[in-house]
């Protein structure tokens, strides 16, 4: 296959440059506006028990937890005054008036009810709901409540919370973020390929083959938005991973190419042997960093099958693109791709390098530097035994953020977490009405009051004080403090031969406590069947959806990475080796992120809020991809010590020089693709900021530490075992294997007429 992309490539340079022009066109133009047809959220777990009680809440009772929120300031002292509660009630009329938003109650329309008032009195809070099937169609519409809605001036002022704005602010700034990003990584990013390669001419080559890959993901992520929710945070990952992966692919291929034209081959037997021995380690590596990616297919939410499918496109799209349209550029630019050279760079031979004199003092004293590395990785990643995961809420967003400034009311000001509520849906009652209802209803919502961590629970039979409201209301837990004559909403929590209860907590539902809350309540013995929803209760679902899949998906991870690596180097020891070293070095890097974003020790200088748990996803997405970008680094490494190792090179001097070939390109990779990551962790949201600093540190240190450092010593111990397979294994491995060491000067000798003759006007090279 390689061969036949070789001769496409020299003999057709400029028609496939055509095509891709082409390509790139068509796809700006019917991807560019995928961020319109893209969702938000999608950390919910679609067939746990609280989805599928949210649904029978909306279908059956109308109802649900409230996503939009007014909160309401009044200069008149109180909110009790009589002007303010005219203001308010004509408010509360105009929301309920928007199209799609139900369930609008308020402070005044529940006859003053104390949880819905601030406790100094001059705030009120007005809750609804928005009534759609889609996040896109609930997207525009609380744009358009909000903006109606928002009022700054006056006696009486109206904020806009709620979570529904919450993650639309999440989304918009994610999008303003994107943007800056990529001014920012793309100038830098030019920069630092032109002092890597000391020629303009060769630095714009990666970007120019990020931008087809960045272009063509979004035209396939548009595709899809036809048949599957897609997520719009995969905007980010298809661009940070387009950007990162076209360097390492470009730099990979451009370095071969010129070290080709370096022992005096013209330019297109230099592309055809480019193609022919670092294509197949590019295709390996675009293969490997795409099936790490699949792993995420396992999990029923559509934040991480978002992921997997922005970042399997475009990991493989980097990686044909490198394949096809980089030779082609190289094939018509020939001896040019130096040209624009601002200093030439001299190459050292392999035993002299800086890399080689590294590998070599590590190889000298193995067993110690091995030790020291080790123990150093562990004790970073010690913290990681205390990871907590939580769902993103209005924390994510900067303290500056408008739906967060008023989400910070809502916890500081008000005795219980309204929008945290849980609810107790049973679609029937197993034969219980009237007053036998009325009575176990009662003897229910009476129990679940006295529970910790509730301030009320609301039912068809009234609303009952918990220990939240015990001191406010001066009132028992348990006791009921309003009937159902009180106010007209108690009608509806019952319908259709089913009723549900409202347990609202006083405690943060993401926390410990709001974990504990959704057990005790799920615990609780009810006199007919319930499933639980809310906040608490998404939560405990979608992290036990994580932990019971994570095998399986690691599995998944394990086997393919150990049939791609054993393809590849036709080694057992080979592939452990890598899994080994790669969950050591992940370990570290998730110990640090739990160090720094669950527990906050640099929250002020990367202008985050610590909440005491990591986004429930990103943890399993950041291994994924970093696994995948680690192995990239692995088989770039691995491909030169083998080539070298097959030239008939021992163990030590195959390692040394296969390090010193690779130790710069690999580095300078990881350099730039840090910049990258780093420029996308300075947006507002603060699980991207997880995101991009936890790849920065996972590939500087399996670029620098694992590679320069635990690789080298691993294979000086293992010696000739690094390339010992069993007999059954090894047969395999001769009929099926791929390497990058090819006979490339019989393969030269045998297409050279037959390339000839293929070669056309479209391929002609001018030095």
């Amino acid at each position: 296959m390689l061969s036949r992309i070789a001769r496409l490539t020299t003999a057709r340079a400029r028609w496939v440059l055509v095509g891709s022009a082409l390509f790139f066109l068509v796809a700006g133009t019917v991807g560019g506006g995928v961020a319109d047809r893209l969702v938000s959220g999608g950390f919910d777990n679609p067939d746990a028990e609280s989805s599928k009680a949210a649904d029978i809440l909306d279908d059956q009772f109308k109802a649900g937890t409230p996503d939009i929120a007014l909160l309401v300031t009044t200069e008149l002292g109180s909110v009790d005054s009589l002007g303010t509660a005219a203001d308010g009630n004509d408010i509360a009329r105009e929301l309920a008036r928007q199209p799609h938003v139900t369930n609008v109650i308020s402070y005044w329309s529940e006859g003053n009810a104390p949880p819905l008032r601030s406790k100094d009195g001059t705030r009120a809070l007005i809750l609804g709901r928005i009534d759609v099937d889609s996040e896109t169609q609930r997207e525009k519409i609380i744009e358009r409540v909000g903006e109606h809605m928002r009022q700054d001036e006056g006696a009486v002022t109206v904020q806009v919370g709620g979570f529904a704005q919450v993650f639309h602010e999440v989304d918009t700034t994610i999008q303003d973020d994107l943007a800056r990003s990529e001014m920012i990584a793309l100038p830098i990013t030019l920069v630092l390929l032109v002092l890597v390669f000391g020629s303009v001419v060769a630095a714009g080559l990666p970007l120019v083959i990020g931008v087809l890959s960045i272009v063509g993901t979004f035209l396939v992520l548009r595709l899809l938005t036809g048949v599957t929710d897609v997520s719009i945070y995969a905007l980010n990952l298809t661009t940070m991973m387009g950007l990162g992966l076209a360097i390492d692919y470009s730099m990979f291929v451009v370095a071969r190419y010129r070290e080709e034209l370096r022992a005096g081959f013209e330019p297109r037997i230099a592309v055809s042997r480019t193609v022919r021995s670092a294509g197949r380690t590019v295709a390996f590596s675009a293969l490997t960093v795409a099936a790490s990616l699949c792993a995420a297919l396992v999990f029923p939410f559509t934040f991480l099958r978002s992921m997997a499918y922005g970042g399997v496109v475009v990991s493989l799209m980097a990686g044909a693109f490198s394949l096809i349209v980089l030779p082609a550029i190289l094939m018509v630019l020939g001896h040019r791709v130096n040209a624009l050279t601002l200093w030439k760079r001299s190459v050292s031979p392999p035993e002299e390098g800086v890399w080689h004199r590294i590998a070599t003092f590590v190889m000298r004293r193995p067993i110690p530097v091995a030790t020291v590395v080790i123990v150093g990785l562990l004790f970073v990643g010690a913290p990681f035994l205390n990871l907590e995961l939580q769902l993103p809420d209005d924390r994510v967003l900067p303290e500056s953020a408008d739906s967060r400034q008023v989400q910070d009311i809502f916890r500081d000001e008000f005795s219980s977490a309204e929008v945290g509520a849980l609810s107790l849906v049973a679609s029937s009652t197993g034969g219980l009405s009237g007053p036998q209802l009325d009575t176990a209803v009662d003897d229910y919502a009476a129990r679940l009051a006295e529970l910790p961590g509730v301030s009320r629970v609301d039912a068809a039979t009234g609303t009952y004080c918990g220990p939240g409201l015990a001191d406010q209301l001066d009132c028992t837990p348990g006791q009921r403090v309003l009937g159902p004559d009180s106010a007209p909403r108690y009608a509806g929590f019952s319908r259709g031969g089913g009723t549900y209860l409202s347990v609202v907590p006083s405690v943060e539902p993401y926390s410990d406590a709001g974990v504990d809350l959704v057990s005790a309540v799920r615990d609780m013995d009810g006199p007919f069947p319930v499933q639980v929803t809310g906040l608490g209760a998404e939560l405990v679902d979608s992290n036990d959806a994580l932990f019971s899949r994570l095998p399986l998906a690691l599995g998944i991870i394990a086997l393919i990475t150990f049939v791609l690596l054993f393809l590849m180097f036709g080694s057992v020891l080979i592939p452990v080796k890598a899994l080994v070293l790669n969950l050591l070095s992940l370990s570290a890097t998730f110990g640090a992120m739990v160090w720094i974003f669950q527990e906050g020790h640099l929250s002020g200088l990367l202008d985050f809020t610590a909440t005491g748990g990591l986004a429930a996803a990103m943890p399993v997405l950041m291994f994924c991809v970093a696994f995948g970008l680690s192995m990239d680094y692995e088989v770039f490494l691995l491909s030169r010590i083998k080539e070298e190792h097959d030239k008939g090179a021992g163990n030590t001097a195959s390692v040394a020089v296969g390090l010193e070939r690779t130790g710069r390109i690999v580095t300078a990779a990881a350099v730039l693709i840090a910049v990258v990551f780093l420029a996308f962790a300075t947006g507002g949201v603060s699980f991207m900021k997880l995101f991009g600093v936890g790849l920065t540190l996972a590939v500087l240190l399996d670029a620098f530490v694992i590679r320069g450092t635990l690789v080298p010593a691993f294979m000086r111990l293992a010696g000739e075992w690094n390339w010992w397979a069993p007999g059954p294994l090894r047969r395999i491995y001769q009929r099926f294997g791929i390497s990058e060491h090819v006979d490339l000067d019989a393969l030269d000798d045998a297409s050279d007429t037959r390339e000839r003759e293929n070669v056309g006007a479209d391929a002609v090279v001018v030095s």
